[in-house]
């Protein structure tokens, strides 16, 4: 009873609405915690599954690249007696080194934005092993910044991950063609003739057969000089905080030196559009279950205002103001919201962690990982809160339209 008198009248007749009316409020509720339930559980696997795709796409590339700027069409004219002739080529692509690139990288290295640069020196090059010769596309990198980006100690499955002034990292298939193991040697060979004897110092599975059948990796002093680049780098590779931002970037570092900036978005762009069309049916998903529970709170509020028409005319006889009377049945609707909320994020929990113990892959492990993340549940309960106050709305005006009079004889 103390309790009770410290009590807005509002919070006091709202209460004992949804309790006269227990089993409408239980079923309200039943319905909200379902609804809510399928929200959490749909999100947040969702949101796990599509950070397990992008995980699994950029661990084999950079978030933006940065090449050298292609050359401009070139555009001849031909004079004639009496008439011109022009002629539209396409100039020669050649790989050039990224003009001022350790300036670049300082400022690369400065922004906010950017976590990991490391340049890179690529080009083709021809292995030779006895009487066999297979073509090797090569990349000198910095090994202490591009593990970092493209991590290569955990692709290492004989050896280690080391690039000394004569160490080489190669891919298991052309280990297993050439039978090569740890501590062979290997001469590499460029298109300009240059050649140089490497020694295996580790074996990389890099997830794919054909990167696993031509990639090599050499320290970037080396290839510098087995291709040619005094001095020079080919592409700067580089991670950003937020993945989904790096086509902001690249187009920021485009404006701002003279290269070419591809991000991971513009070069999968496929892969790209299949995850907005996850987010996008995640949000319908959403959308169509609260708007199925706003439905369901809405329709018992109506019935309970139908139900106690005489007691709301006897309340507004009383002097209770219409504000009171919304304010009554729009608390109704919240609680309702928020209440279902709160046993859905629960009810939600539970079934991800079923889930989880079900879902498993051929060698037992986890098939991806999902994070609890509180502001999935904070949204959650804000929204079931906020749809419940709305789908209140209709009702809570009806009842505080009810002539007093005309509600009493009712």
């Amino acid at each position: 009873m103390a309790l009770a008198r410290w009590q807005p009248f509002e919070w006091i007749v709202a209460a004992r609405f949804l309790r006269e009316g227990r089993m409408q409020s239980l079923f309200i509720i039943v319905g909200v915690s379902i609804g809510v339930a399928v929200i959490v559980f749909m999100s947040a696997l969702l949101a796990g599954l599509q950070a397990n795709l992008v995980r699994r796409v950029l661990t084999a590339q950079p978030h933006v690249q940065l090449l050298p700027p292609k050359e401009q069409v070139r555009v001849l004219h031909a004079a004639g007696d009496a008439a011109f002739a022009t002629t539209v080529q396409a100039p020669l692509q050649r790989l050039k080194s990224i003009d001022q690139w350790q300036s670049l990288l300082v400022q690369l290295r400065a922004m906010a934005d950017v976590k990991v640069v490391s340049p890179t020196v690529s080009g083709s090059t021809l292995i030779q092993r006895g009487d066999t010769s297979r073509s090797l596309s090569l990349n000198g990198v910095e090994l202490e910044h591009y593990d970092r980006i493209v991590s290569l100690s955990d692709k290492i499955v004989k050896g280690r991950a080391r690039l000394g002034a004569t160490d080489i990292l190669i891919g298991i298939e052309l280990a297993n063609d050439l039978g090569l193991s740890v501590g062979d040697k290997l001469r590499v060979s460029a298109a300009s003739g240059a050649a140089n004897t490497f020694e295996i110092a580790g074996i990389l599975d890099l997830g794919n057969k054909g990167a696993n059948q031509r990639t090599g990796f050499v320290s970037l002093h080396s290839a510098q000089s087995l291709l040619g680049y005094a001095g020079g780098v080919t592409s700067i590779d580089l991670t950003v905080r937020d993945v989904y931002a790096a086509e902001r970037v690249a187009q920021r570092i485009a404006a701002l030196a003279p290269v070419q900036a591809d991000s991971w978005i513009k070069t999968n762009a496929q892969f790209f559009s299949a995850v907005q069309s996850q987010s996008t049916a995640n949000t319908a998903i959403r959308f169509f279950v609260g708007l199925s529970v706003a439905f369901g709170i809405a329709s018992v509020l109506v019935v309970s205002v139908v139900q106690r028409s005489k007691e709301i005319g006897i309340l507004r006889a009383m002097g209770i103001s219409r504000g009171q009377v919304m304010r009554v049945f729009l608390l109704q609707g919240g609680l309702l919201g928020l209440g279902g909320a709160l046993i859905g994020c629960i009810v939600g929990s539970v079934a991800l962690k079923l889930w989880l113990g079900y879902a498993k892959t051929p060698d037992g492990s986890p098939m991806f990982t999902i994070s609890f993340e509180p502001s999935l549940y904070l949204t959650a309960l804000g929204l079931a809160t906020l749809t419940g106050l709305l789908a209140a709305l209709a009702p809570a005006l009806r009842a505080a339209r009810l002539d007093p009079v005309v509600a009493i004889r009712g």
